[in-house]
């Protein structure tokens, strides 16, 4: 099947109005949280004489758990401290949603509205911790739109395995067919191809690459998305 392109987010989840089911992805698709965990995750690395680049980093989207640490140690060797600097990373970033606030990403707001207008069934489904997506969704006072938070500690298998999805789909109480994925990074439409589930691309940090772009079914246009 041909891609679709979209200036927008709502326009794209248009496309798929006969869905009963739309699993969101959090960081880099609800919240613009990637360059901030990014930024932070760099900082407790030098501070610990490693260094993280923009290319390293964007591998890592949407890994969690062992395959996230294999990848991290892979890199920069099997001393690399993966569990404390993960930790110090995301708690400064809590401390950053908690004071400051998380920025919704453009036109957020406006598809869950829409989406609840027509009885949508939402779910987050996002490698983070279930606990930090629940803050984080409160933080910015969209945690009533969402009737399930699946989190990367919910499941053995991380991203791009195609566990996640499928346990959104089992708590949202639809199939596969019936469910749609809004992702921003490659390992998260991996995981929702796997799944066989449609998915909509929003291109965060990194558009996606010739191998991934086969499995994309809509994808909103990098620089143009509005609310």
């Amino acid at each position: 099947m041909r891609m679709v392109y979209y200036k927008t987010i709502l326009e794209a989840a248009k496309h798929f109005e006969e869905k009963k089911a739309f699993l969101f992805d959090m960081d880099g698709l609800i919240f613009d949280t990637e360059q901030l965990f990014m930024e932070q995750l760099a900082i407790v690395m030098k501070e610990h004489g490693y260094t993280l680049t923009k290319e390293f980093y964007i591998q890592s989207l949407g890994l969690t758990g062992e395959n996230l640490k294999s990848l991290m140690c892979g890199a920069y060797g099997e001393e690399y401290p993966f569990a404390e600097l993960s930790a110090e990373s995301r708690r400064r970033v809590s401390i950053v949603a908690e004071t400051v606030g998380l920025r919704v990403k453009p036109g957020i707001r406006q598809l869950l509205g829409w989406l609840c207008e027509h009885h949508k069934n939402c779910a987050v489904v996002s490698s983070t911790h279930a606990k930090y997506v629940r803050k984080y969704l409160e933080y910015a006072g969209i945690d009533s739109y969402f009737k399930e938070v699946i989190g990367g500690d919910m499941v053995e298998r991380s991203k791009p395995e195609p566990d996640i999805f499928l346990l959104g789909c089992e708590k949202t109480g639809v199939t596969p067919e019936e469910a749609v994925v809004l992702e921003d990074s490659e390992n998260g439409i991996r995981s929702a191809s796997r799944a066989g589930i449609a998915t909509i691309c929003v291109p965060d940090l990194k558009y996606p690459g010739e191998q991934v772009l086969p499995l994309i079914d809509v994808i909103v246009t990098a620089g143009e998305i509005t609310e």
